[in-house]
């Protein structure tokens, strides 16, 4: 119990014990309630003696035998016994009987209307405890009505510690409504009937038979009535609580989006559709008619079917709600279940940008293929491997199946096996010249003259597409700025020879035996690339990525310090790609390469003081997820050299679908070997497996290999957050739904960072009074007009008064800090879901 009300009981006593002639008080406290308590009583002229059943002779013989001057309280736990069964009805005759009730020193205590009293009569067996009476104290609830005691009540069972209805309705359902122990609580200690009362008076749910499942049922449905535009189904009508839909679509909202409870939510959810048929009749519904339904999981995945099937069917042109195919994407994944189905979302996007590109259209001049290569139609590489990436991490991937050989085929045959050809017909008509830099002549152009530190990240098969993957997330951090350029690498474009083209040298061979010679030397491991490197440059060095990412700081700047030019040698891609147990996730690989290239150019720059980087390869790759078909396999002839992608001979491969060029116009040395490859993606027939992943040949693919240029900057660079600003005029709200327009101030680049924002209204306490919108503010778009946004809220069906203060509020949901307040009038006559 509280001090006060200890201190009462104990003034009281205090005030029946007084005076000279010797007082004894008993007192019978029929249910125990004071059990804990009464020997922390301070009297201040009396003494306490326990009565207990089986020793009443005793209490008589002491009081009128032992001690017969000493004021005494005699407290008993128990109801005073029947005359017949009290051997004190005697002393109890001379004596004063003291009663108190726990309601009224409730009632007193919190300074609540007697009115109330009846109330905790009501609920005595709750407050029988100490530990609960003493919360619900800690509530300081302002009790005006039997409700707000109820609402108390439920707080304290839920183990909350602030006294609200919805926090009690939130803990309770997501503990699912099923063997509900909160709800078994309410019904031991006698609320369970004011919960449904509660229920019913909030969010419309009456019920001669009330449930937990009926309550949740009809929760969902009538939020779904407010965003699926068909008709209710008759099944769900039962379900329907029309008058209160603003307060239920607030709730779930609040529920769904909240970082807390939003798994758990998920949960509920799932449960709810599994119980209301909700895939079977959803289902039946036309997609335009669910697609702004955003409160389950199943309604994401009737969405993916259907833009499966418009795929497939090659309708890219389709719209619902004006929407296209990747808008809706788009929408979808930054609603709340978008988060899971981000794989499957993104695949889409990658499919539709596939199957939206038209067929490839041959290009007059090499210079004009790069051009255009390096500018448009890279991204259909880009687009293809993010299509495998996402469905590769997909765990039921089953479905797309028949969308993947769709892609399949257009990539190959629409792009793939043309570009190719494109490529060799005007690459050979050039003589193996495309006029932009040479892998041969990095180190001249890059690295001879350099008059500061200098790392080179050499990325086994980091052809052009992955590495603008790179060149975006680079030009996207405020710290660094970045340059991307197509180099044109050697051919036959395989590791070692490109490796080779990128060190320092006078000559560069290919001999009799395929080994790579650098001004003579062999340079294929670790040791002797960095003995060629020195003699260029003395202050240099050569070391793998691998080596480097366990370094501590202590120990990369002992790597790094006093050296000029440094090559570091990483490989993720071609690692995996190599070997034909893994080559199919090579794409995985990519990504992976290009977050360790990052990371490790950051690290850098703050542990080992170094702020220029060259990111560049040795070789790209071509890659078809379809195993390949026999005809698809050039055959080979006797005496020639031959690999996946080429060929080395001194002899002319002869053959249909096959080109050849001298080497010494690769090298340009007096080379007297030919490089024969196929003109088209196909390859020659091997031994072996690992067909998907290939290099060495020549294409676009393979010999257009990323040169990216990075300045960092180290220390701190001024950067601000994307705001948003409310545009939208009028700040009288006359109805229950209502949209409003806000505006994202500046563009994200790299100083203005995209960021997260809860935009809720709230009363002069604090409490949200409508649902809560959460946008992020990522666009990039220079046009303010398209950095718009309509918001639709929804205001919880309660009076609003004119007397009473409400704001809109923009608030950083990372950092939780509120950035925007607006005082709104809130005038509606009638609250109910129309507004009148």
């Amino acid at each position: 119990m509280a001090e006060l009300n200890l201190k009462q009981i104990t003034d009281k006593l205090n005030e029946q014990l007084q005076g000279e002639i010797r007082q004894i008080v008993f007192w019978y406290d029929d249910n125990g309630a004071f059990a804990e308590d009464v020997d922390s009583l301070t009297l201040n002229n009396a003494k306490i003696l326990h009565l207990e059943k089986d020793n009443q002779f005793y209490i008589k013989y002491f009081l009128e035998c032992v001690d017969t001057k000493t004021h005494y309280l005699v407290y008993a736990p128990f109801p005073k016994p029947d005359i017949r069964h009290n051997h004190l009805e005697d002393t109890l005759r001379y004596s004063q009987r003291f009663f108190v009730d726990r309601p009224s020193v409730i009632v007193q205590d919190l300074g609540y209307d007697e009115k109330l009293k009846p109330v905790f009569q009501q609920y005595s067996k709750f407050f029988d405890s100490k530990e609960r009476t003493q919360k619900f104290y800690d509530l300081e609830l302002n009790a005006k009505e039997k409700s707000d005691i109820e609402t108390g009540i439920m707080s304290v069972l839920c183990k909350l510690k602030v006294a609200s209805f919805e926090e009690v309705l939130r803990v309770i359902l997501i503990n699912g409504f099923k063997e509900n122990e909160y709800i078994e609580k309410f019904e031991q200690y006698g609320v369970l009937t004011a919960f449904w009362e509660q229920a019913n008076r909030n969010f419309g749910y009456n019920d001669t038979f009330p449930s937990l499942d009926k309550f949740v049922f009809t929760m969902f449905v009538t939020y779904l009535s407010k965003t699926v535009y068909g008709e209710i189904p008759p099944a769900w009508q039962p379900f329907l609580a029309y008058k209160f839909s603003n307060n239920v679509s607030v709730f779930l909202d609040n529920l769904m989006n909240s970082t807390v409870y939003g798994k758990r939510f998920d949960r509920l959810s799932a449960d709810v559709y599994f119980g209301i048929s909700g895939d079977k009749i959803l289902r039946k519904m036309q997609t335009d008619e669910i697609i702004d339904c955003y409160l389950f999981l199943g309604v994401d995945e009737i969405i993916i079917d259907w833009l499966i099937d418009r795929l497939e069917h090659e309708d890219i042109g389709v719209k619902i709600s004006g929407k296209t195919i990747p808008e809706i994407c788009e929408n979808r994944k930054r609603k709340h279940f978008g988060n899971q189905l981000s794989h499957e979302y993104n695949l889409i996007e990658s499919a539709w940008y596939l199957l939206s590109r038209p067929p490839y259209e041959e290009i007059s001049g090499i210079k004009n293929i790069v051009k255009k290569y390096t500018e448009t139609y890279f991204e259909t590489d880009w687009h293809y491997r993010y299509f495998y990436y996402h469905y590769d991490n997909v765990v039921n991937n089953e479905k797309f199946e028949n969308l993947r050989q769709l892609i399949e085929n257009v990539y190959t045959n629409d792009y793939l096996n043309k570009i190719c050809v494109n490529w060799n017909r005007e690459f050979l008509a050039e003589n193996g010249e495309t006029h932009i830099q040479k892998q041969t002549h990095f180190f001249d152009k890059h690295l001879r003259y350099a008059k500061e530190r200098t790392v080179v990240i050499i990325s086994d098969a980091f052809r052009y597409e992955v590495g603008y993957s790179l060149y975006r997330r680079l030009s996207a951090d405020e710290k660094c700025k970045v340059t991307i350029e197509p180099m044109q690498s050697v051919l036959p474009s395989y590791t070692r020879l490109g490796m080779g083209a990128l060190l320092p040298h006078s000559t560069i061979e290919l001999n009799d035996h395929c080994e790579v010679l650098i001004d003579g030397k062999t340079c294929n491991d670790m040791e002797r690339r960095q003995a060629i490197l020195q003699y260029y440059k003395p202050e240099s060095r050569c070391i793998q990525y691998d080596t480097l990412k366990h370094m501590n700081t202590a120990q990369l700047r002992e790597v790094f310090t006093g050296q000029e030019l440094v090559y570091i040698y990483h490989n993720q891609i071609d690692a995996r790609g190599d070997h034909s147990l893994t080559e199919n996730e090579v794409f995985q690989a990519c990504e992976e390469a290009v977050e360790e290239i990052f990371t490790l150019i950051k690290r850098l720059t703050s542990c080992a003081n170094t702020v220029h980087f060259i990111v560049t390869a040795d070789h790209g790759f071509l890659y078809k997820r379809d195993t390949v078909s026999e005809n698809d396999k050039i055959n080979t002839v006797s005496g020639v050299k031959v690999f996946r992608r080429y060929a080395v001979s001194k002899q002319k491969f002869l053959a249909d679908g096959v080109a050849n060029l001298p080497l010494a116009t690769v090298l340009e040395n007096q080379d007297d070997k030919i490089i024969s490859f196929p003109m088209g993606s196909d390859v020659f027939k091997v031994s072996g497996g690992g067909m998907n992943f290939v290099h060495g040949g020549s294409s676009p693919q393979e010999m257009l290999i990323p040169l990216i240029d990075v300045r960092t900057q180290r220390g701190h660079k001024d950067t601000t957050n994307a705001t948003i600003d409310l545009i939208s005029i009028n700040n009288k709200i006359t109805n229950l739904i209502f949209s409003m327009e806000f505006l994202q101030r500046e563009p994200v680049s790299s100083t203005v960072k995209e960021t997260l924002y809860r935009i809720v209204f709230v009363n002069e306490n604090g409490e949200k009074v409508s649902n809560e919108i959460f946008h992020m503010a990522d666009n990039r778009s220079p046009h303010s007009v398209e950095r718009k946004s309509r918001f639709t809220f929804r205001l919880k069906n309660r009076p609003y008064h004119l007397t009473e203060k409400y704001y809109l509020l923009i608030i950083d949901d990372k950092k939780n800090i509120e950035i925007f307040r607006k005082e709104m009038r809130i005038d509606i006559a009638f609250a109910d879901d129309f507004g009148f």
